[in-house]
């Protein structure tokens, strides 16, 4: 319990010291009293627009915004680097102490510059989102001759899978079943990256008092997310443009096809992190490749390259990555041509035999990470993993 608050701790001072106090000092010495009066007009505009950001920038961002606020306030950095175990505390002075000797007003210039560029992008998403009349926030549906696709996008973010983008992706699966027009539904990522797993940013929202009901909240929305690919009824493909990572590729092996860039690779970091599998690769890994090529992805978080991914059959063709595009869509799009009843049956013949296998399945690998996310060797992994992202 002692650890579970300490991590409570750590994530909520992460979330208070980093995403919170990005814009704006919990205090001002006399040092920033001076400087904060020399400050531009459009510098407190930049604040004020910043405040009014509606998504989460991310964790670098956010550590170079402090940054350069605290630069352009209070000049360079002149007290001791925090300790180890204030991990939080030395991102926010490693941040700070590398803009060096770069002066208030240049702080000040680069931190308008950089929040501008931020509220521009978020009006310029906000913007095409209106005018091609997507209702996600974090995925780009299109479908036409047939052909659902399915891009995640959050590029800037290598796709991670925030709450939200777990519902949206659940919905759209929903969406593609539905819809009678749809006969093949393709998945994708937007950018260089496919999917690099959970967005970490959903761990900020820990704190002692909710631990345990947290966890089993995720457990709950892991299983419905699983479950929607167990029960997805028509061909659901894989088109892997870029890295994937934990749960993006565990349920790969719930599609009936897996087309890859060879830039691609495929990593399941799960006793890392102290994390057990999930998305029924318990299963379905060990019958693709054997229990014990399966057993270097889940158990001692080997990372493989498209190839290999092809070799161990979770991979269907390999494309190179300067034709990849070119290459793999006349493929699927050849695919939604066919009749989709044949293809719905086909399916079913081949999967429904062990749908109830998979759910039962999924729930006891659901159930594992329940127990496992407030564990302690859990805690002092995921612990460790930002101590060393913020050395």
């Amino acid at each position: 319990m002692a650890n579970i608050r300490c991590f409570s701790r750590v994530f909520a001072a992460y979330r208070q010291g980093i995403v919170s106090s990005y814009h704006r000092p919990a205090s001002f010495g006399v040092s920033q009293v001076r400087w904060m009066s020399g400050v531009s007009p459009q510098f407190e505009e930049a604040k004020t627009r910043l405040g009014a950001l509606k998504e989460d920038p991310g964790n670098e961002t956010k550590l170079k915004i402090y940054a350069l606020f605290k630069q352009a306030t209070a000049g360079p950095v002149t007290t001791k680097r925090p300790g180890m175990i204030d991990f939080v505390g030395r991102a926010k002075w490693d941040a700070w102490n590398a803009l060096g000797s770069m002066t208030p007003e240049e702080a000040q210039k680069t931190y308008i510059k950089l929040v501008n560029s931020l509220v521009g992008e978020e009006e310029t998403k906000a913007a095409e989102k209106a005018e091609s009349g997507q209702k996600y926030n974090n995925l780009i549906v299109t479908c036409q001759d047939g052909l659902r696709v399915i891009t995640l996008n959050r590029p800037s973010k290598m796709n991670a899978i925030t709450v939200e983008m777990y519902n949206e992706w659940i919905a759209s699966l929903e969406e593609a079943r539905d819809d009678p027009d749809t006969v093949v539904t393709a998945i994708t990522g937007a950018g260089n990256y496919y999917c690099s797993g959970n967005d970490l940013s959903n761990f900020t929202n820990i704190t002692p008092d909710n631990m345990h009901e947290y966890s089993k909240q995720s457990g709950v929305l892991l299983n419905r997310f699983v479950s929607a690919f167990i029960d997805f009824p028509k061909p659901l493909v894989g088109v892997i443009n870029g890295p994937a990572i934990g749960v993006s590729v565990t349920v790969l092996g719930l599609f009936d096809a897996v087309f890859a860039t060879d830039k691609a690779t495929f990593n399941t970091p799960f006793s890392n992190l102290g994390q057990s599998p999930e998305g029924c690769s318990s299963y379905t890994f060990p019958k693709i490749m054997g229990p014990t090529r399966a057993s270097e992805l889940l158990l001692f978080n080997k990372k493989i390259t498209a190839h290999e991914a092809k070799d161990l059959g979770l991979v269907t063709e390999v494309f190179p990555d300067g034709s990849f595009q070119q290459e793999v869509w006349p493929k699927i799009q050849s695919y939604a041509k066919l009749p989709l009843k044949s293809l719905v049956y086909s399916k079913a013949l081949t999967r429904d035999v062990e749908k109830d296998i998979l759910h039962k399945v999924n729930d006891a690998e659901c159930d594992r990470l329940v127990e496992r996310w407030v564990s302690e060797d859990c805690i002092n992994a995921i612990t460790r993993f930002f101590s060393r992202k913020n050395q």
